[in-house]
């Protein structure tokens, strides 16, 4: 593209055709071209664009078949294609499961990525790999968290995006992931090395209660602002003065958070009981459901990025917790996870449309990986049965959607067993980087690695272009 062009590109196009150019970079624009269009046309509203995007990243905890799902393989035989059949979408020439059906109708909004790749496939540290977009750090010898994780996506976002109103840049809900038995949270999903201090926002709780509110946030009906503020005013004053520095200032940043909230008034973003009961009903009583219409709340109220962690009645099984189907996992998929995906997700998109936000917004949903080619095929869990399919990193999906991004087609593609990726490989790495790209973030920004004292990059990926 000619600087001439580039310059005509920045006065020509409507508001809509600027906010997809800022979105994912459609058009492959680069620095050197935002550089040119900069010479021409005084400071870029591109970066500034992507200032204002947003990002809802869902994270389909346990580890969703692709094979099943949405890279299905239909010309294989039983024991790798499976029990479901393909369906077409509202896209020709794509299918995906049956079981989907207004995900597909919605088709013409996604973009499936089939080709993501890495060679983790113990749950800790592949979360920890999707989340950060790092390779783990040692021997997949446990699902822990430990010191030394990688800093999350979240943790980047709260530290280096904008937000707006008051709002945090980054929220988590509902939960931070956790195996039943285990003492820690699954590794990679807090600032780790960063330092816990840029840990995102938690939203922590059963957000499928009809009656769900969140606490803490709110002003009584008795306590004014001016009150709130004489009370701190009090407390500060009470503080010893020879404390210790480091927990009297973790909890004066912690106190510091809560009052930015309550005195810029943001609690209501939190109060599901203000949305019509029709829309909640159409996203879904259900913890899924509901947490991603708190998501379009908080991206309305100007929070960046929101990472949604599935959540089912699965989550206490230590064996096949939500999509991690080592055992009847077609049961499992038809009966639970297949329905409660294909109405909260498509709702959730279809609103985002509907109120303007789908443009500026990237959503994706993604899983630590996907599933084993053959069902039974032993990877790592010896609960693996005939009925399942084990852990496989080597190639899974993620559904991307919003954001600038094209949809209605399909990136990269897998062997025809669905075992491996075989053109346009995508690692979590250059999917992190997608998304501070969209966020606006500098991928090669550097913060000081607190734990060996280096500096490190955000993110060693690639933005992915052309979607």
């Amino acid at each position: 593209m000619t600087d001439c062009a580039l310059a005509s590109v920045y006065h020509s196009k409507t508001r809509r055709e600027l906010l997809r150019i800022g979105g994912l970079s459609l058009l492959g624009i680069n620095q050197t071209d935002i550089s040119r269009l900069q010479a021409h046309s005084g400071p870029s509203p591109l970066g500034n664009r992507r200032q204002n995007n947003s990002c809802v990243f869902l994270f389909l905890f346990g580890g969703p078949s692709h094979i099943d799902l949405w890279d299905m393989k239909p010309n294989a035989p039983m024991e790798i294609r499976g029990e479901f059949k393909p369906q077409r979408t509202r896209v020709p020439g794509i299918h995906i499961c049956d079981r989907l059906p207004h995900l597909g109708h919605l088709m013409d909004q996604i973009c499936l990525i089939r080709s993501m790749t890495h060679r983790m496939n113990v749950h800790g540290p592949a979360c920890s790999e999707v989340f950060t977009g790092r390779e783990y750090f040692q021997a997949p010898t446990t699902d822990e968290a430990s010191r030394e994780d990688w800093p999350s996506l979240g943790s980047m976002v709260m530290r280096y995006g904008q937000s707006r109103g008051g709002m945090p840049p980054s929220v988590v809900l509902p939960w931070y992931l956790q195996f039943p038995g285990q003492a820690r949270r699954i590794a990679g999903q807090t600032a780790g090395r960063m330092n816990e201090k840029h840990n995102p926002f938690l939203l922590h709780g059963d957000l499928g209660k009809a009656d769900f509110a969140m606490e803490g946030i709110q002003l009584t009906s008795d306590v004014s602002l001016n009150r709130l503020q004489s009370r701190r005013s009090l407390l500060g004053s009470l503080q010893p003065p020879h404390s210790d520095k480091p927990t009297r200032d973790g909890f004066d940043r912690h106190c510091q958070s809560v009052y930015d909230l309550l005195g810029n008034r943001v609690g209501e973003s939190f109060e599901l009981g203000r949305e019509p009961q029709t829309l909640r009903e159409r996203y879904g009583q259900t913890t899924v459901g509901q947490s991603l219409l708190m998501a379009r709340r908080l991206i309305e109220s100007g929070v960046r990025l929101v990472n949604v962690n599935w959540q089912d009645e699965t989550k206490i099984d230590g064996t096949n917790t939500c999509w991690d189907t080592h055992q009847d996992s077609f049961s499992k998929l038809k009966g639970l996870l297949c329905p409660l995906l294909d109405q909260a997700y498509p709702a959730f998109i279809q609103d985002l449309k509907d109120r303007g936000l789908l443009e500026t917004t990237l959503v994706v949903a993604i899983g630590e990986f996907g599933r084993t080619p053959r069902l039974g095929q032993f990877s790592q869990s010896n609960n693996t049965k005939k009925t399942g399919r084990d852990h496989w990193a080597h190639a899974f999906t993620a559904l991307l959607a919003g954001g600038g991004v094209g949809g209605g087609q399909v990136y990269g593609a897998t062997t025809s067993d669905g075992g491996y990726v075989k053109d346009r490989a995508v690692t979590p790495a250059d999917l992190t980087a997608t998304i501070l790209y969209h966020l606006g973030i500098d991928t090669k920004q550097e913060y000081l690695d607190e734990f060996q004292r280096l500096p490190r990059h955000l993110s060693e990926g690639n933005p992915i272009r052309n979607l």
